[in-house]
């Protein structure tokens, strides 16, 4: 469990690290995990251990959230003067990711089924 932790902290400052050398426009976790995912790839398989450690984290995940609110709390003036730019910019980019997704899930789907046609002269 110690070293499983410890391999998906390590991701997250590797990523950390990538970022900030590189200057990119990605957070660090996200950079982690795109490390953890060729990691994984590379392995072949999720180990037991790190299987394990991050179902119990995905099962607190709420806990994460403790935070935001806490700071959308504390923000409750900035919230009444830009609150219906920020839901609407909100459920826009929302829409924008579901229809960008379904796009990208289609084209896939169709890329893949699509049948073999011989190459050659037509006739």
């Amino acid at each position: 469990m110690i070293a499983a932790l410890t391999l998906l902290l390590l991701c997250q400052l590797g990523g950390e690290i990538i970022v900030r050398l590189l200057a990119l426009p990605l957070p660090g976790p996200v950079a982690g995990l795109i490390l953890l995912a060729i990691g994984l790839a590379i392995f072949g398989r999720v180990p037991e251990s790190l299987r394990s450690i991050s179902t119990g984290i995905l099962r607190n995940l709420a806990l994460m959230f403790v935070p935001a609110s806490v700071g959308i709390i504390t923000q409750v003036d900035r919230l009444e003067s830009y609150g219906l730019v920020l839901a609407v910019s909100v459920v826009v980019s929302t829409l924008a990711a579901m229809a960008v997704t379904a796009l990208v899930f289609r084209w896939a789907t169709l890329r893949i089924t699509r049948p073999e046609t011989p190459e050659g002269p037509a006739s």
